[in-house]
């Protein structure tokens, strides 16, 4: 009780000296819990946020992913050789990763006559609903994918068989064949039997894509197996999934998944990885190669290893600016006071009891700040996510535990060189001025 009472009089005396210690802890506080919290949460915000400029894993035949692999080559000028069944594609929202998977669309690419030009013809889902082998419906396609696109007129209906197809145009091919928003054109395709088929289709919107899509049209698949007489059939499937960034065992797992031993295979298999989810794409689709995008990929890891490094440097340096501010005030604190703490010792108190009594004051003001900051950094946590992220970030309670320790820690070292000074006082030269 004598503790408490020496405590809870010192702030009365020296209370703008402890309100500064305290706004240095609430400040410090504020920044760690709101920067770890951002960090525990921004993983798949990021991705999330990464994932709307594209997909990061591609489903192909077997046949194409192998010829790919060994001439480094996309035939991206041909029209393709190998198919997957276009009716298989749900099964991608069977896998484990059902949920992590936000969207995904087939494609059939090929090329057609529009005039007397060439041009690469994408035949795929807009914004098609289907029905999973589970029963559930889901809806997927490339309204998704390409989000970033800037579309004038509106986006393309996959439509029914039978009716005159909506299509989108390229901005790039619509200038040099003078399309516009509203206008039919006329596709042309000798098959592989020999026939030539044609195919109208309305264009309703055109996008600017900023790359080669912008000299692509794009119509429903349907549309574009039955130009090339190719039912139920497209040559690629891209996925966009969320991901956790790879590591050594991601890494491993990608070379050879049998060389992993069963506890590593657990850790793999259970974890978002894009190589787990491809590796599980894989086992629903027959003839299938599932790959990452690799430039996607090392993206997202990039971008949030950069990101995370940089608030865990912003709540390492406030640590050390509070250990510092915290440090003065009590070196200036233990100089007011030094004829108090000398009385102290001459009375009978040792250095461990006084230096107890300066840490004590310093915790109950800390503690005060400390609690004060965290709620301010949780507030802080939330405006950094809707600002930058459009939603709430989940305040995790391993946060708040470890900010406190680590407050803990930065104001026990900035208290060694407050001790070190009452250890110094000598009451004889105290008190008679010296």
């Amino acid at each position: 009780m004598f503790l408490l009472r020496m405590v809870f009089r010192s702030f009365s005396r020296q209370f703008k000296r402890r309100l500064l210690i305290a706004v240095t802890v609430c400040l410090s506080a504020t920044i760690c819990v709101a920067m770890l919290g951002v960090v525990f949460d921004v993983g798949d915000k990021l991705n999330a946020e990464l994932s709307t400029y594209g997909s990061n894993i591609v489903v192909q035949p077997k046949a194409d992913a192998v010829v790919s692999d060994l001439y480094n080559t996309d035939d991206a000028g041909a029209d393709p050789t190998a198919f997957l069944k276009e009716s298989d594609a749900a099964n991608i929202k069977t896998t484990f990763w059902a949920y992590n998977i936000t969207d995904f669309a087939p494609e059939l690419n090929i090329r057609a006559t529009l005039g007397k030009r060439q041009v690469p013809v994408n035949g795929t889902w807009f914004h098609k609903t289907i029905k999973l082998p589970t029963g559930t419906s889901v809806t997927a396609g490339v309204r998704g994918m390409r989000s970033w696109w800037k579309v004038d007129g509106a986006w393309a209906r996959d439509g029914a068989e039978g009716r005159l197809p909506q299509g989108m145009m390229g901005r790039d091919l619509a200038r040099a064949t003078g399309t516009k928003v509203g206008d039919t054109v006329t596709l042309a395709k000798d098959t592989a039997s020999g026939r030539r088929r044609t195919q109208r289709v309305r264009i309703v919107g055109i996008f600017d894509s900023g790359d080669e899509d912008a000299q692509s049209i794009y119509v429903p698949s349907w549309s574009a197996q039955r130009l090339a007489d190719l039912p139920d059939s497209v040559n690629k499937i891209e996925v966009k999934a969320l991901t956790t960034p790879e590591n050594a065992l991601a890494r491993k797992a990608e070379k050879d998944p049998a060389a992993l031993s069963q506890e590593e295979w657990e850790t793999w298999y259970c974890t978002a990885y894009p190589s787990s989810i491809a590796y599980q794409i894989e086992e629903v689709m027959p003839d299938a190669v599932a790959k990452q995008v690799r430039q996607v990929a090392e993206l997202q890891g990039d971008v949030l290893r950069k990101t995370q490094a940089v608030m865990i440097l912003m709540t390492a340096l406030s640590l050390v600016a509070a250990a510092i501010a915290v440090a003065n005030l009590m070196a200036s604190s233990i100089g007011e006071r030094s004829s108090e703490l000398a009385l102290l010792k001459a009375i009978g108190a040792t250095d461990g009891a006084v230096s107890r009594l300066m840490l004590t004051e310093t915790a109950v003001i800390s503690l005060a700040g400390g609690l004060l900051g965290a709620g301010l950094g949780s507030l802080v946590a939330q405006v950094i996510g809707h600002v930058v992220f459009g939603s709430g970030v989940a305040m995790r309670p391993m946060v708040f535990v470890l900010v406190f320790v680590l407050l803990a820690i930065t104001i026990l070292i900035a208290s060694f060189s407050s001790i070190r000074a009452i250890l110094r006082v000598r009451p004889a030269e105290v008190l008679h001025g010296r």
